[in-house]
């Protein structure tokens, strides 16, 4: 599905759908619906399973701001995705409340 190359991809199956999350240029080209245009913040982790809140924590005030998100979870970590054209605006916002790198 992906070339040996691929630093991060996340595929999720439901008796739905299946939905991959990736770099774009490691999009397989099997896949023919498609949303560009994402830039990804990882959150340092691991970050233990009982601790509550991490997430809202940066989606509040990005919602206050009207800045839609997209969330990949990890066993370690956790991504959180917005769109190219509000990625500076993103970092901004975060980078009132948290250390952004």
């Amino acid at each position: 599905m992906f070339h040996a190359e691929a630093e991060f991809f996340s595929v999720t199956r439901t008796p739905d759908e299946m939905s991959v999350v990736c770099a774009e240029d490691d999009l397989p080209p099997s896949i023919e619906q498609v949303e560009r245009g994402w830039r990804a913040f990882a959150l340092e982790g691991p970050i233990p399973f009982a601790t509550t809140g991490v997430i809202a924590s940066l989606t509040v005030p990005l919602a206050q701001s009207k800045i839609p998100v997209f969330v990949v979870s990890t066993y370690d970590t956790d991504y959180l995705l917005v769109k190219q054209e509000r990625y500076d605006e993103a970092r901004a916002v975060l980078a009132r409340a948290h250390a952004v790198t």
